[in-house]
């Protein structure tokens, strides 16, 4: 399998309850795959943030990307994302500073607006939440100021800074699936990823939009941007379309309001998609990349193309573990991803 791509990979893991398993098991199999990832040459490895299922167990990105740092040694950390209405720019700033001191060059602060669950669930999260995108920006203007050490008259920030200090400062991601945050992300100078596995549309218009209207911030001095999309490889295209189909029937049920856990392989041989759920599927097509890892190479190389991004994010929810790990290699090995050279190597070539 050969590749002539420079495509980089990153994975975003929102530690998936499988069928019959726990949510403790759930972030050990994310901890697992993280290993994984280091060893095969991923760039990121970003975990999301949800409330109030039983689907996911990923809740709290921050605890989760401490405990990845000290598992791991050359990838890239990061919330993908940090739903940031529910917190203080304060906290959010001070949490991903500490990681930074621990983990330094390696962490991503990853940021939504999205509540990660319901209305309900956020307003318990922060009662003063009022979804604004005034507020939203004003939060990410904050959280520069406290990541900067801006002492800026006659605001909080003159008084009152984030710790521990730091030498650097982690790299500033705005998510979206709309793409009204790109527009935000361009604003500010910050970089920009596409859910694309949450929108199938409009993806490429949004990040030209970001990049036309980047205004170069201290951080970042040319835009930056990723796309993210749900992605099965196996080795076969009969594997390939079971998995997706699990997927399939999942995304589905969330659009009946049904949230049940990932449907198990039994449950995907024997179900029969409704004529009415044939609409749903032709709507959540381009959400979905699926097949061998030739097939797969060439999806992403056109969408790489389309987006004109560098690197592509793969999220991936199986049944079995094994079949979440296998996509992983497959991926690493159709890309030819450069294997990360280790402490002791590094030494020894200098």
């Amino acid at each position: 399998m050969k590749s002539t791509s420079k495509i980089r990979l990153n994975v975003l893991d929102q530690s998936p309850i499988r069928p019959g398993s726990t949510a403790r098991e759930a972030l050990l199999e994310t901890v697992q795959l993280a290993q994984l990832a280091d060893r095969l040459g991923y760039t990121r490895f970003w975990v999301s943030e949800h409330h109030n299922t039983n689907t996911l167990a990923g809740s709290t990105p921050e605890v989760l990307i401490a405990h990845l740092g000290s598992q791991t040694q050359h990838l890239r950390l990061g919330s993908g994302g940090v739903m940031l209405p529910h917190y203080s720019a304060l906290k959010v700033a001070e949490n991903f500073r500490l990681l930074e001191n621990l983990f330094p060059g390696r962490i991503d602060l990853g940021m939504g607006r999205a509540p990660g669950g319901d209305r309900l669930t956020a307003h318990a999260l922060n009662p003063s939440n009022t979804f604004s995108e005034q507020d939203f920006v004003e939060q990410l203007m904050d959280l520069q100021a406290y990541l900067r050490d801006e002492k800026v008259p006659d605001t909080i920030h003159e008084r009152v800074m984030a710790i521990p200090q730091a030498p650097a400062a982690p790299e500033l991601w705005l998510l979206s699936s709309s793409g009204q945050s790109g527009l935000f992300a361009a604003h500010l100078g910050m970089a920009f990823s596409f859910a694309q596995f949450i929108n199938g549309a409009g993806g490429p218009a949004a990040v030209r939009q970001y990049r036309e209207r980047f205004r170069p911030s201290r951080e970042l001095a040319a835009p930056l941007a990723n796309v993210a999309v749900f992605t099965f490889c196996a080795d076969t295209e009969e594997k390939a379309d079971e998995l997706r189909k699990a997927m399939d029937m999942q995304l589905i049920r969330f659009n009946k309001g049904e949230f049940r856990t990932f449907p198990s392989t039994e449950e995907v041989r024997s179900h029969r998609f409704s004529t009415e759920d044939q609409a749903h599927l032709a709507f959540n097509r381009n959400r979905v990349v699926s097949g061998t890892p030739e097939q797969v190479h060439a999806q992403f190389t056109k969408m790489a193309a389309e987006y004109g991004v560098d690197e592509i994010t793969a999220v991936t929810i199986t049944a079995d573990f094994q079949d979440r790990l296998r996509s992983y290699e497959l991926l690493a090995e159709v890309f030819e991803l450069p294997a990360p050279v280790a402490a002791e190597q590094e030494a020894a070539l200098v």
